[in-house]
């Protein structure tokens, strides 16, 4: 699927810049909204792709509770079961968090690098300064991840639930017994029920006294609990929205350090990871 969007996005952006800016020289950068919409576009496209790996990725391991045998098995299915093409492309569960997710990860990686340059440096290029540069695209995809991370996270479980007459999958993973009604209603329902505010408690022990009286006995001293308070990520649930950012973090350090190491522009497809 990745290969697929890098393949129909420079045709779509071709496409936009011969409409809208024909005048464009090659040595000019487009205006920011073309890539933007391009990439839109095209996460549209292969949202369907992306719904059916989603799918696959969740179902149970056990052949017996299986849904889908193969990718066009679920396509099939899903269009039959799910409000056909229409259902796959516009129902509302499915296009707004696809409309999101892409423009999020189209704008963000485009616009924050340039901005953090600019107030390091009037004249910051990736021409003239290459290093620093690179720190700059570095600090724009990790705090790029901060923002879009929490859309796919909703985007992903929205994909997770079945629409139409289809049967609820069975998952390796638990899924929510009632379904989201949105992508506002997602992230509510994930902070306010995800959350692990219950403190840990150990168990109450006693224990003698040293100090006492042999005639009244030993006395026992009771050991107060002791709470183990969690992170505000947990308790909050928060935590559930961010799952996987630690990964995402190192996978753009490394690939930071490696493109440093080799001189080679850094591949934006390790975002996916």
């Amino acid at each position: 699927m990745d290969l697929l969007s890098s393949t129909i996005q420079p045709t779509i952006l071709g496409l936009l810049q011969a409409m809208f800016a024909p005048n464009l020289s090659p040595f000019q950068q487009p205006p920011l909204i073309l890539p933007v919409i391009s990439h839109v576009i095209t996460g549209f496209i292969v949202s369907p792709l992306d719904l059916v790996r989603t799918r696959l990725m969740i179902q149970t391991s056990m052949a017996r509770h299986r849904r889908y045998t193969g990718p066009i098995d679920a396509v099939s299915q899903i269009i039959r079961e799910e409000g056909g093409l229409r259902g796959v492309y516009l129902h509302p569960h499915l296009l707004i968090p696809t409309l999101l997710d892409n423009a999020l990860r189209a704008i963000i990686p485009l616009a924050l690098p340039n901005i953090i340059a600019s107030h390091i440096s009037p004249n910051l290029t990736e021409e003239t300064h290459p290093i620093a540069w690179s720190f700059a695209e570095l600090a724009g995809d990790c705090a790029s991840l901060l923002i879009t991370l929490p859309f796919e996270t909703v985007r992903r479980r929205l994909q997770a639930q079945v629409r139409g007459s289809a049967k609820p999958i069975k998952a390796c993973v638990e899924l929510r017994p009632a379904p989201y009604n949105g992508v506002i209603d997602a992230m509510w329902h994930i902070v306010s029920e995800e959350r692990s505010d219950l403190p840990l408690e150990r168990r109450r022990t006693r224990r003698p006294s040293r100090s006492g009286d042999k005639g009244k006995g030993r006395e026992e001293a009771e050991v107060e609990e002791e709470v183990i308070e969690e992170g505000w990520s947990k308790n909050t649930g928060i935590g559930q929205l961010y799952r996987g950012l630690g990964m995402r973090f190192s996978a753009s350090i490394i690939m930071f350090v490696l493109g440093l190491l080799s001189g080679e522009e850094r591949d934006s497809g390790w975002t996916e990871l």
